[in-house]
């Protein structure tokens, strides 16, 4: 029976293989996870003047230095004083050269978002009319080539890794005890700990370049490695690899002190270990939660440890199922993993995902944002396969869950029949014994009298040969013994091995659980492309934006129009509120108000107030306080602008009694 097996072993196996790396190769260079909502001038805007700066608004906030923010002239020259800042929150300016010809300029800008994903874009702009550019801006977003293929590699492994060393770890404390003498077992989750220490290592040699350049030669900067030291993403790795040297510490004394342990004594050490181990792993979950999406957006505060339970939960249920495969496949057949280990795993399991569905039904809504999201954005379609892919996995556990049962159940019926065997084979034994020692009597009685004789009749040399004769065969004979020795444990071994395949409630559970270590594979998969793809809210919220930006049209008066998303928090929250300001001069202007739902569908507000300041003067704030006009439209007239120079246009955003927001934007007025 078990060479039908293989070849379905076989070919489960290549059929997993081959849709996780179809997953691997659709995942593509990491996503970014703040996109850039407003600019100012905006993309394909026609201005009459040159503006003093340009401004970009991002979703969240950014990180960048002296060569992120870039504004380059037809030529291709760079016309800005290469020192952006920061103008509030997720606002960034860069200031230009005076007197700049017209022309069309391009913005290009490569930053690295709060949650350690690099962010890469370009748009253009046209002072007085457009015209030809010499400018070309690589297709090659930030984070992508070879440098970028091998970083995403690094994090699938050390996601791995981490569920390899934390389930593994957890399987042998809590189901299995005895399984930490076992070497394949030992092997396992050690491979673990070496997968994830070297894929840290590797990710914080690539930091630096993934981040930057996307140069191999890069990799090995040692300044570049120590600005990365010196990121909230480098700080993670480094705290990763100090709690992996404390795991190590852990594995040794769990396969080491602890194995050698008599089962009533490891009982004592168990509860150390656990809490031990808990703690580590609760440590290592932390350097992806504090770094990565948990750690920006919506009540961090909260999501950080969400995060954490959920990857430890996933750890605990994908790696203890891959070590349980592992040791029904691989296990030595004098040690077979007894039905009560399966039995714990079993309960475990459901455990992890009760967590599961909890954090993972937060963490869906904080990063969607809307029902519409796990249609319309990556993210959410990603999420949707995710979902179905647990459904599945629960689907094949049931079945696990019932070959357990009759294992159990199966147990104590085979251990009476090995007992009542055993009892034969020893009363076999017994007779057999007797009977050699009646004949040993004899045999030692005829052998007295044979020695008698020879006394009579041998010679001093004979003896002597007959003795070296003896010792020969006495040498000869342990050899044979010992190889006769090793056969028998082979023969035994191989009994055992065909009598634990042959048992049908066993095969099945092993091929269930092949099964479900198959989808737990493309599972991890999955999760690993998430962590790399940009937020449904945040893409959602990119692109109000860039249509809000596309259905308006700059006016070749001198007028300037803003964009500026809001989410006060509450339900109806979220929208773009569109600024029109006409000519954005000194003097007079007409003021416009626009506000939108994200899908572009204009809506009313109970209280919407306009403010203008020009920080430089110490003016303002000048309140305006526009007249409704219609559904989401309101308007005012003769707005006076004193003076020109760079003004916040600030607008305070009321959607109920209680919910309002203030956003604010940068503009140039001539």
């Amino acid at each position: 029976m078990t060479q039908t097996i293989a070849p379905r072993v076989r070919t489960l196996v290549l059929l997993l293989l081959a849709a996780a790396c179809a997953l691997l190769a659709g995942a593509g260079p990491a996503s970014a996870h703040a996109a850039l909502t407003g600019s100012d001038p905006r993309e394909g805007a026609v201005v009459d003047k040159a503006p003093a700066q340009v401004s970009l608004t991002f979703s969240e906030s950014v990180s960048m230095d002296d060569d992120s923010l870039r504004v380059l002239d037809p030529k291709g020259k760079r016309v800005d004083d290469g020192k952006p800042s920061g103008t509030g929150g997720t606002a960034y300016s860069v200031k230009l050269h005076a007197g700049l010809p017209d022309g069309t300029y391009t913005v290009t800008y490569q930053v690295v978002s709060a949650d350690s994903h690099p962010v890469s874009g370009a748009y253009t702009f046209s002072v007085g009319a457009p015209s030809e550019t010499s400018v070309t801006v690589s297709g090659q977003g930030a984070g992508g080539g070879f440098v970028g293929g091998l970083y995403g590699v690094g994090r699938y492994v050390s996601y791995a890794g981490f569920a390899v060393l934390v389930g593994g770890a957890a399987f042998v404390l809590a189901c299995w005890p005895r399984g930490s003498g076992v070497r394949v077992v030992q092997r396992f989750v050690v491979s673990g700990w070496l997968s994830l220490t070297a894929a840290t290592l590797l990710l914080l040699l690539l930091r630096g370049s993934y981040t930057g350049s996307g140069k191999v030669a890069d990799v090995f900067d040692l300044g570049l490695l120590g600005d990365v030291l010196q990121t909230k993403a480098g700080a993670a790795l480094v705290s990763r690899l100090l709690l992996l040297a404390a795991a190590a510490l852990f594995i040794a004394v769990l396969f080491g002190a602890y194995d050698k342990r008599e089962d009533e004594e490891k009982r004592d050490l168990t509860f150390g270990l656990a809490v031990g181990g808990s703690v580590v792993a609760v440590g290592l979950a932390a350097t992806w939660a504090m770094s990565e999406h948990a750690s920006v957006g919506l009540q961090a505060g909260l999501a950080m440890p969400v995060d954490v339970v959920h990857l430890i939960a996933v750890a605990t249920w994908l790696g203890g199922l891959t070590a349980l495969l592992v040791a029904l496949y691989r296990g030595p057949a004098d040690t077979p993993v007894p039905a009560r280990a399966v039995s714990r795993f079993s309960r475990v399991a459901f455990g992890s995902v009760i967590a599961l569905v909890v954090t993972g039904t937060y963490q869906s809504w904080r990063q969607l944002g809307s029902w519409t999201a796990f249609t319309d954005t990556r993210y959410g379609q990603l999420l949707l396969v995710k979902i179905g892919l647990v459904a599945v996995l629960v689907g094949v556990a049931y079945f696990s869950r019932r070959w357990t049962v009759q294992l159990a159940e199966a147990t104590p019926a085979a251990a009476g029949v090995a007992a009542a065997r055993r009892g034969e084979k020893g009363a076999g034994k017994a007779s057999t014994k007797a009977s050699a020692n009646a004949s040993a009597k004899t045999g030692t009685k005829a052998s007295g009298n044979a020695k008698v004789a020879e006394k009579g009749s041998g010679t001093t040399k004979g003896s002597g040969t007959a003795k070296e004769s003896g010792a020969a065969k006495g040498t000869g004979g342990s050899q044979r013994a010992a190889q006769l020795a090793r056969q028998r444990a082979a023969v035994d071994a191989a009994r055992q091995k065909r009598q634990r395949d042959a048992d049908p409630n066993r095969f099945g559970l092993r091929r269930s659980v092949l099964a479900e270590a198959g989808i737990a594979v493309v599972l991890l998969v999955v999760t690993t492309v998430l962590t790399q793809t940009e937020p449904g809210r945040t893409e959602e919220e990119a692109k109000a934006a860039g249509t809000s930006s596309a259905g308006s049209s700059a006016p070749a008066t001198g007028a300037v129009t803003l964009d500026m998303p809001f989410d006060t928090g509450s339900q109806n929250g979220k929208g773009v509120v569109r600024v029109e300001l006409d000519p954005a001069r000194v003097g007079a202007n007409d003021l416009h108000l626009y506000v939108e739902r994200p899908d572009g569908t204009a809506f009313d507000i109970p209280e919407v107030k306009v403010a203008l300041t020009q920080k430089a003067k110490d003016i303002g704030p000048l309140p305006v306080a526009p007249d409704h006009i219609t559904t989401g439209h309101w308007s005012a007239s003769g707005v006076q602008i004193p003076m020109a120079g760079d003004w916040e246009v600030s607008v305070t955003v009321r959607t109920s009694d209680i919910d309002q927001v203030t956003i604010s934007k940068n503009t140039q007025i001539g």
